[in-house]
């Protein structure tokens, strides 16, 4: 009998283990499952577009890090020796913790960095049926969102979470198609003349609300000074995570009274219906300011910029005082309603949307959308806000759950609204859409959807902003750190010419880390970074190879550097910009310029095509620039290469990806079309990289066509701590110094590479270095790249009286730069 109870036990026992291993298996499927599953809803709602549309027409792969060919500029790579194209998942030796913190990079399912640990003691109410929803419970980051996925979709089951029927109030059978053209044909009557005519009546008053999120201030300041007039009012929402620019925006706000921030904050997310709930409580906030007595509401971003001046707009919305201006899509509404989602569930929490399946839409009503930027009458405002119809009510809650709510809300409750009659088709913007850069499914790390935004506008883009087609007096998007050319062209259409001797025309700054804000959001390789670039600068400054330049100063940093700009000159990147406090008590600015280091062969024929060649992390295939501007990487991150070309004859190259070691860490071909600009390829290198200088051979028959240089820096802090003894890790390489599955090193001789040994045995030692030896290890390594551009104080000191004032500069972020300052208000109401 003991012998059989053992028995029975194990076999419970067994049972236990098996069903917990299904359980598991059963969660790894659902997460390898929600993101086919993306794919494959992606799949669905294009299928028919996929199926009617020419091979020139074809939507481009999904892979943003895929590389470069036909007239987009992506190719096809195939891995040295191995034949077949191939994508390798890079692998990552050292803990989650680690890697979080060293590279820049998300984790998928939430802005804000890797996911929390899910707890999952949480039982739903009710059996979640659907492949979405399942999904998207299994991928949950919290406990708390799985939570909320929970209750949704078991009240969406049981047919309590959505309105079946909406109640239409609008009095016309037809949906209104009202539309703004010039003079002599049919529609709304408008000719460009009138626009700066002055009306008779009094001046309506325009309250803009801006939607503000990163940290270009100064491109916001500029657009502030471009629509600014003292007879209108501007209100500010800032994005929770957006602390740098909360501080700026809030010190601006207490010079002008009509300019005020908003006193609560939201995290804002693409698609988000987050946004749709910031505008609501925003028009609510406006309408309950009694000494603010506006007429029209307007939105704008930060990377919007105004085409005509304010008394044009004022005029124009003077005489159409009663319209509403909304872009509708355009196309079929079946189609529209398939293409946005609004037939599928979503709900947004841990900063990420999530479709948790199908549903239908409210019947009775008649569906509208298109563009989330539009001119609302104050009426309507009040409508959406106070109204008590059911309507709006039963709006506000199918719009909770649904995906680019603020391209719908607006247009939907308006076309069903006793006001329907006063929807005009045109939100009096005009958008650089190029749908073949800006469509990329860039946002599926927040969102279960694949969706497209527009390009910024460059200087070749100017005739689009001149159509006089429709009446426009917006347009979008722009960026000072990509181009800033084209506002100054805007500047000069639309304020006149600043005198050429106005200092700052052509300079940019833009912050990206304040001590104010504390440590968290830096990583540790600008860490190491800045403190390299402050210690490479105080040396320069006490050297006597510089006393021609600087009379001999001595500093010594008091901690670390409390601010750090990208500086821009002409639309070109022209280094970093790092404050650093001393002992003696000064503030001390520094300009590191970088070196640069590509070097092409002479070419010949088929290979002259060659233009560039870059590498560096955060590559954004939408407007085609690093977004990591100085190209600083760590031996955690994730380079990529990338080429451009001018179009000729179709060939193909050979990249290859040397470390310092002489390791040939990758190989791949690329076939170049004939058409193709740009080329792009990240190889799935194991990490950790070594650290030093690698090399990037373009090749042509085995033939050097280009050679880039790129530094993957020795880091002197992990999770921003000094490096420890067990750290070693960090710096030594991949293990057995492979860095893909298949081994390129047979490819050393055709390369000419030197024999390794030496140099192998070199960088062991030095991965073992740590304080003083590190950090003249990690100086060393950045002075071949970077360089010394300038040092100014603050103020004026005793301890070295030879250094520049800041102010008195062309490149400090001190320096003046009228262009972005608000001043005093003048005479005419305007800040210019």
């Amino acid at each position: 009998m003991a012998h059989s109870s053992r028995v029975l036990k194990l076999g419970r026992r067994y049972k236990l283990l098996a069903g917990a291993a299904f359980v598991l298996l059963m969660v790894q499927g659902l997460v390898v499952w929600s993101f086919s599953g993306l794919e494959e809803g992606e799949s669905w709602q294009n299928a028919l577009q996929r199926r009617s549309r020419s091979p020139e027409k074809a939507e481009l792969p999904k892979d943003p890090d895929s590389s470069a060919g036909r007239r987009s500029g992506r190719g096809r790579e195939k891995d040295r020796l191995g034949g077949a194209t191939r994508r390798q998942k890079p692998h990552i030796y050292g803990n989650h913790e680690t890697w979080h913190n060293l590279t820049r990079e998300g984790d998928t399912g939430s802005v804000e960095g890797a996911p929390l640990t899910t707890d999952h003691s949480f039982s739903p109410k009710c059996e979640i049926t659907g492949k979405d929803a399942l999904s998207a419970y299994a991928r949950a980051s919290t406990s708390q969102c799985q939570q909320e996925i929970a209750n949704i979709v078991c009240l969406h089951q049981a047919g309590q979470l959505m309105p079946q029927r909406v109640a239409r109030y609008c009095h016309l059978t037809e949906r209104i198609n009202n539309r703004i053209y010039r003079k002599g044909t049919s529609g709304l009557q408008w000719n460009e003349p009138d626009a700066g005519v002055v009306l008779s009546e009094k001046p309506l008053r325009i309250v803009y609300m801006l939607v503000v999120h990163g940290r270009a201030v100064r491109q916001l300041t500029r657009l502030i000074k471009a629509i600014y007039h003292k007879d209108h009012f501007y209100y500010i929402h800032v994005d929770q995570r957006s602390n740098y620019l909360h501080r700026e925006i809030t010190q601006l706000t207490e010079r002008y009274v009509n300019i005020r921030i908003t006193p609560w904050r939201m995290v804002t997310i693409w698609g988000g219906a987050s946004l749709l709930t910031m505008y609501l409580r925003s028009m609510k906030d406006l309408l309950e300011m009694p000494d603010w007595k506006w007429d029209f509401f307007i939105n704008l971003s930060a990377t919007d910029y105004p085409t005509r001046t304010n008394k044009e707009l004022v005029n124009f919305l003077s005489k159409f005082r009663d319209k509403n201006f909304l872009k509708s899509h355009g196309r079929d509404n079946a189609r529209f309603i398939k293409k946005q989602g609004l037939d599928r569930l979503f709900h947004e929490c841990d900063s990420h949307m999530w479709r948790l399946g199908e549903r239908p839409i409210p019947e009775g009503i008649v569906v509208d959308g298109g563009s989330d930027w539009f001119a609302l009458t104050r009426s309507f405002v009040e409508y959406v806000t106070f109204t008590e119809d059911t309507m709006v009510s039963d709006f506000k809650r199918f719009y909770k759950y649904t995906l680019l709510p603020a391209e719908s809300f607006f247009h939907t409750v308006l076309e069903n609204s006793p006001a329907c009659g006063s929807l005009v088709d045109n939100n009096l913007r005009v958008t650089n859409w190029n749908r073949k850069l800006g469509c990329r499914c860039q946002y599926k790390h927040i969102v279960d959807w694949c969706g497209c935004s527009p390009n910024d506008f460059k200087p070749q883009d100017i005739a689009r902003l001149q159509q006089l087609s429709r009446p426009t007096f917006f347009a979008r998007k722009f960026e000072s750190s990509v181009n800033q050319e084209v506002l100054d062209i805007l500047d000069a259409h639309l304020f006149g010419e600043p005198p050429p001797e106005t200092p700052g025309l052509k300079g940019y700054w833009e912050n990206i880390y304040s001590s104010v804000e504390g440590m968290g959001g830096i990583s540790d390789v600008d860490m190491t970074a800045y403190s390299s670039f402050i210690r490479m600068a105080l040396h320069e400054l006490q050297g006597p190879e510089k006393v021609k330049r600087w009379t001999a100063c001595r500093f010594s940093p008091s901690g670390f550097p409390s601010n750090a700009e990208l500086y821009f000159y002409d639309d070109h990147f022209q280094g970093y910009l790092i404050m650093q406090e001393v002992q003696s008590g000064e503030t001390l600015e520094i300009w590191m310029m970088p070196r640069g280091t590509l070097k092409v062969a002479d070419q010949k024929g088929v290979t002259n095509r060659i233009q560039s060649l870059e590498v560096s992390s955060e590559w954004d295939p939408k407007e085609r620039i690093f977004r990591n501007f100085g190209g600083l990487i760590g031996p955690m991150d994730e380079p990529v290469a990338v080429q451009r070309w001018t179009r000729g004859v179709n060939l193909t190259v050979t990249v290859v990806w040397i470390d310092p070691t002489y390791i040939v860490a990758a190989s791949y071909d690329i076939a170049v079309d004939s058409e193709a600009d740009y080329t792009q390829y990240k190889p799935a290198l194991t990490r950790p990289l070594r650290p030093g200088v690698w090399s990037v051979r373009i090749l042509h028959f085995w033939e050097m066509v280009a050679e880039v240089q790129f530094l993957v820096i020795p880091l002197t802090v992990r999770n921003k701590k000094p490096l420890q003894s067990g750290d070693s890790w960090l710096h030594s390489g991949p293990p057995l110094g492979q860095y893909m599955e298949q081994s390129f090193q047979a490819l050393s001789g055709i390369l000419n590479l030197p024999p390794r040994a030496d140099i192998e045995k070199e960088a062991n030692k030095k991965s073992e270095f740590r304080s003083k030896e590190l950090e003249n290890w990690t100086d060393d390594s950045l002075r071949s790249f970077w360089s010394v551009g300038g040092v100014c104080q603050k103020t004026v000191s005793s301890s070295c009286p030879s250094l520049p004032i800041c102010s008195d500069t062309h490149w400090s972020s001190l320096s003046r730069d009228p262009k972005s300052e608000l001043g005093p208000v003048g005479q005419d109401g305007h800040l210019r």
